[in-house]
């Protein structure tokens, strides 16, 4: 006798098998003192869109290499030391068709510092608790949140600056740590300091989420070692573009929010989900699940 058929019910369970899932491009935070060799470990990465806010890699060796590489080169006149300027960027990487695999910002160390000083320039004598750092923090979740969505190989390159903790009670020196943003490092894939002993260069995992990567170890600061641990083939994928909603499905969602009326923490929490901050920077498929939503709602 037949087994009678299983008839599926649906279901708004979007959970699915986590081998079917692709592997996402290294997100790296690396830092380090003045010529230990990150600029130059960054560069040797495929096809590189490098923003420099230092001006640091506009010599001949760098930028001989980057163009071999097929990368090209964005500098503090092109607007390389805004934060604003940089996340712009960052969106059109993500949403514009190219042929860049990496981007490297180096450093990001300045942008920020110099995002906190004009900040407290502006603020003058009314600037207390932490008040200037507010903007530059902002602007720095913002930066974070599109470097999350991009489909390339990030590489944020910071100074290296001390580490403060309690020694016996009183405060010391515990060791040093990226000059940026405290919480980058936990943002990102992969944090690493780079050293320097005579000719040879290693890194040293500060912290990971990677199995190829564990805490504390060390590796040769060398791009085959590195793409041999995180998957050579992930890291020269060609990049795929996301497609942002459109204006006009950005102004559907108003107009239905006039006749649906849904509550603000609603929509905050569509927002926070998304990892966006208006409508038009959700993706297609992000943007139809709040208009088919919406609809149901209205009917």
């Amino acid at each position: 006798m037949n087994e009678p058929t299983q008839i599926k019910k649906p279901t708004r369970l979007k959970a699915h098998d986590p081998k079917t899932a692709e592997p996402s491009k290294p997100k790296i935070l690396l830092y380090g003192r003045a010529g230990v060799g990150k600029t130059w470990f960054a560069l040797h990465f495929p096809l590189v869109y490098y923003i420099d806010s230092e001006a640091g890699a506009d010599r001949e060796q760098y930028t001989d290499l980057l163009k071999a590489s097929g990368g090209v080169y964005m500098g503090p006149d092109d607007g390389a030391n805004d934060l604003g300027v940089i996340t712009d960027q960052i969106k059109a990487l993500a949403t514009e068709r190219h042929s860049h695999k990496t981007v490297v910002i180096d450093s990001m160390t300045k942008p920020f510092n110099t995002a906190i000083s004009d900040e407290a320039t502006r603020l003058g004598d009314r600037d207390a608790f932490g008040a200037s750092k507010k903007p530059a923090i902002a602007a720095m979740r913002r930066l974070v949140s599109w470097l999350d969505k991009i489909d390339m190989n990030v590489i944020l390159i910071c100074h290296e600056k001390p580490e403060w903790g309690l020694v016996k009670g009183e405060r010391a020196q515990v060791g040093v740590t990226f000059d940026c943003w405290e919480k980058l490092e936990y943002e990102l894939d992969l944090c690493l300091k780079i050293d320097r002993q005579g000719p040879e260069r290693f890194a040293t995992v500060r912290k990971s989420r990677l199995l190829g990567f564990p805490d504390t170890s060390e590796f040769k600061l060398d791009y085959a070692e590195f793409a041999k641990r995180y998957g050579k083939d992930v890291i020269e994928k060609a990049s795929q573009v996301i497609v942002l909603a459109t204006p006009e499905e950005a102004a559907e969602v108003q107009r239905l929010l006039e006749i649906v009326k849904v509550s603000e923490e609603d929509v905050a929490k569509w927002f926070s989900k998304a990892n966006v901050e208006t409508w038009n920077e959700m993706t297609r498929d992000q943007i139809s699940a709040v208009i088919n939503w919406l609809n149901k709602r209205m009917k």
